[in-house]
């Protein structure tokens, strides 16, 4: 990598960094924070909604399977969005997570946490208002994270996309 492109990357994270510091000391002082305009606001939509609609796109490109959507507002505070799919093995599992992380990150400006990557049995990407769940098939069976999310007595399954 060239010196300009590692002090452009450094400039964007400092950017993200102070961007997360500032909210922080508004949000501690009492002050709500005003969040910045961002690129991918759409028509009414909100952010969180643009950003499960890119991944779900995502996921369908790299023929993720068993898509699941379920929503988490208003039963968790640490997403909007949670989305669990399958890939046939763990190269492809590692492959949907890396595509998927570089999309969100070049079209939409999102810095997402990744886990489990270099393993390939379960990633977890983290994407702030969207949880992205990645598994092998044998390990999305074992875990059933889906069922951990459903009503009590529910015998339904979350919102699938096909």
């Amino acid at each position: 990598m060239s010196s300009v492109g590692t002090l452009t990357t450094r400039h964007l994270e400092g950017n993200v960094l102070s961007h997360h510091a500032e909210a922080a000391t508004q949000t501690a002082a009492g002050v709500a924070p005003v969040s910045a305009p961002t690129k991918f606001d759409q028509a009414g939509k909100t952010p969180s909604d643009v950003l499960l609609e890119r991944i779900l796109f995502s996921l369908e490109e790299d023929q993720a399977e068993n898509v699941v959507v379920i929503d988490l507002r208003g039963k968790s505070e640490m997403a909007d969005h949670m989305v669990v799919c399958s890939g046939r093995s763990s190269r492809q599992v590692s492959s949907i997570s890396e595509k998927l992380v570089e999309r969100l990150k070049e079209e939409l400006g999102v810095y997402s946490k990744v886990e489990g990557k270099d393993a390939g049995d379960w990633v977890l990407i983290d994407a702030g208002d969207a949880i992205v769940h990645v598994f092998r098939p044998e390990v999305r069976e074992f875990y059933q994270l889906e069922k951990m999310w459903l009503p009590l007595g529910g015998s339904g399954q979350a919102t699938t996309k096909v």
